[in-house]
């Protein structure tokens, strides 16, 4: 048994391990899932600048990603559509109303040289063998941008998830030069639908936002939606609306989509009903507004860590650093060795070198001459001869020698020094290198597609009971006892929503808070229904009159009702006791008359409620007279809730 628990624990360590590290959660270093990464570094390798059938892509990918097809495809699509690094050509659906691409083998795309500049570098990018060992593919690319905060990602890994919402592009790259430059930034989400977004809770990443759908309400009888919230369609808004209409919590008359290039959803008012009726209702019970958990979660140093925004343009800003002081020293290491090579040239042809070759008879006498040849010049040579170097000196055509241009030999050697001394001071001033790259990649991003398509603003959440209409009559019927919105005879108390909460209390002494009720029995004698709103629960000071079971003396209590749980019964006088009155009045007068017996001269007293103190809801009544009381006569005067 220890052994199959064993066996169990740790092939579902590495199940957990494999799906956060390689399906859901995106690396740090490049902000590409797996599949993400295969189908770009797929991309570069039969890049040749046309066109490629998406089906050609997701055939070549599968060499690097063994999980199908449609994942593969589905990926590319969604990637594609972000419309930053591939270009697409072809029906890739719609973002705006939902719907699918066309088939695999009739839509294309290709790289765009943003791709290029920002992933793609093998000569500094580390590769390790494709699953089946027939090929290499990139650990991760070298990212000078946080692609992660650009395109943004979402997944569920096991135990853990992650909710990175989408940047603009040029945003990111500002702040990444604000921090470079050892200034404060902040960055907030942009998303491709635009929309209304609300950052007040967004906590640098790791708290929360609200989106809302741009609404145009410049007609007072007709409402069109021209943007959509994220993570929406137009199908599934059109849909949360119609069955918002059907549960009565809107009033209109008919919904249309008039959707193309551009958001246009009309939404048609029922007759006296007006925008400012049903705004905050579409809000409260549609997706026009939506809240959205943001969760920051990225592989970092083969480990999920969650990071603030702040904390990934930090560490983008020293990998970029980092990235173009290699790509630096692989160009230095470059220009050198072709430095190397153009004076090698140089002496061999203008020192008559290779005439001393004509004469050895054999390869091993023929290199011993070349490299014998230098020794006189060594101090011009970058660093010692090699066998390479012999060998790529000897395949030197004899045409090429005869022609040889010392003139353009040495140009091509100063422009490598002059090269190499603009690497040299680059290499010294890192920071302000990476900021020119930075300014570089804005000036190629500054068409409108690039601007922001979300407006920033501030809006408080619609609170769904404050947004219902409350238009739903509550009756009650006291001959029957039954309450409720279904109960067609009786008086109607209030106007209430299907939202709301109600205060009752029973002719028993017990009072409760309901939901609204269909149709419910309540008491053939009710003393009192109010609603049990948050804000109005502890405003009524309630009043009552009892006479106890025992010895027939009135008593009086007086309190508010603070805090209660929905549907409980709670009793406020004794178990034997009569409840004689109920009141919400601040001041009122009462009469008690009491049962005549021999010798009594007080046979009744009048009372004012106002010089009795409230107490609490728990606390016991207060003794109005020694006298067993009859009946009470309670004065009319001013304002109460009973019936």
């Amino acid at each position: 048994m220890a052994y199959v628990k064993q066996l169990f624990d740790k092939n579902f360590i590495e199940y957990a391990s494999y799906v956060i590290r390689d399906r859901a959660i995106p690396d740090l270093e490049d902000g590409l899932k797996p599949v993400q990464r295969r189908i770009l570094h797929t991309l570069f390798e039969i890049d040749d600048g046309k066109f490629n059938k998406v089906a050609n892509i997701v055939g070549q990918c599968m060499k690097y990603h063994p999980h199908g097809d449609s994942s593969i495809g589905g990926a590319l699509v969604t990637l594609a559509n972000k419309e930053l690094f591939i270009e697409k050509q072809g029906n890739f659906g719609n973002i705006y109303t939902g719907d699918g691409a066309s088939a695999a083998r009739y839509i294309e795309c290709r790289l765009k040289p943003l791709a290029k500049q920002v992933f793609f570098n093998p000569a500094i990018t580390r590769y390790v063998p494709s699953y089946d060992g027939r090929g290499k593919e990139p650990v991760a690319f070298r990212a000078k941008l946080p692609v992660a905060l650009i395109i943004g990602a979402e997944g569920i890994a096991v135990g853990m998830s992650t909710k990175i919402l989408s940047h603009n592009i040029v945003e990111v790259i500002q702040a990444e030069i604000a921090c470079l430059q050892g200034k404060k930034f902040e960055l907030y989400p942009d998303f491709p639908t635009g929309g209304i977004i609300d950052v007040s809770e967004y906590n640098d990443g790791k708290g929360k936002v609200s989106v809302r759908a741009k609404i145009d309400t410049s007609d007072p009888k007709r409402i069109i939606i021209r943007e959509l919230p994220f993570g929406c369609t137009t199908e599934s808004l059109i849909a949360s609306v119609e069955n918002a209409a059907k549960l009565g919590r809107i009033k209109i008359s008919s919904i249309n989509d008039y959707t193309a290039e551009n958001v246009e959803i009309e939404i048609q008012l029922q007759r006296g009903i007006y925008t400012d009726d049903v705004l905050n209702a579409l809000y409260a019970f549609t997706e026009c507004e939506q809240s959205i958990s943001v969760n920051s979660l990225l592989i970092k140093d083969n480990m999920p860590q969650v990071m603030s925004i702040t904390d990934i343009i930090r560490h983008h800003s020293q990998q970029l650093i980092s990235i173009l002081h290699d790509e630096l020293e692989l160009e230095k290491a470059n220009l050198q060795e072709k430095l190397h090579l153009r004076t090698l040239e140089r002496i061999f042809v203008e020192e008559r070198i290779y005439k001393k070759i004509e004469e050895q008879k054999t390869a091993a006498a023929v290199a011993k001459a070349v490299v014998d040849g230098f020794i006189p010049f060594k101090k011009e040579l970058i660093r010692p001869i090699t066998a390479e170097d012999v060998e790529t000196l000897l395949k030197i055509p004899i045409r090429r020698i005869s022609l040889y241009d010392i003139n353009k030999n040495r140009r091509e050697v100063k422009e490598i020094l002059d090269r190499l001394a603009e690497i040299e001071k680059l290499l010294k001033n890192l920071t302000a290198y990476g900021i020119s790259f930075l300014k570089g990649l804005l000036k190629d991003l500054e068409g409108d597609e690039f601007k922001r398509k979300t407006q920033l603003a501030e809006f408080g959440k619609i609170d769904v009971k404050e947004a219902v209409r409350r238009d739903i009559s509550l009756r009650y019927d006291g001959s029957s006892g039954y309450l409720g919105t279904g109960v067609s005879a009786g008086q109607e108390l209030m106007k209430v929503s299907p939202y709301d909460r109600i205060l009752i209390f029973r002719r028993m002494g017990i009072y409760s808070v309901l939901e609204v009720p269909q149709r419910l029995f309540v008491d053939t004698g009710l003393w009192f229904c109010g609603t049990a709103d948050k804000d109005k629960i502890g405003k009524n000071l309630f009043t009552v009159i009892y006479r106890d079971g025992k010895t027939g003396f009135p008593y009086i209590k007086r309190f508010r009702i603070e805090k209660y749980i929905v549907n409980r019964d709670y009793f406020v006088i004794p178990d034997d006791a009569t409840v004689l009155h109920v009141d919400t009045r601040e001041k009122f007068k009462f009469t008690l008359d009491y049962v005549k017996k021999p010798k009594m001269k007080v046979t009744s007293e009048e009372f004012n409620a106002a010089d009795y103190e409230e107490k609490g809801v728990k606390a016991g009544g207060v003794r109005l007279s020694q006298k067993e009381t009859e009946k009470i006569t309670v004065e009319k005067n001013g304002e109460t809730t009973l019936f």
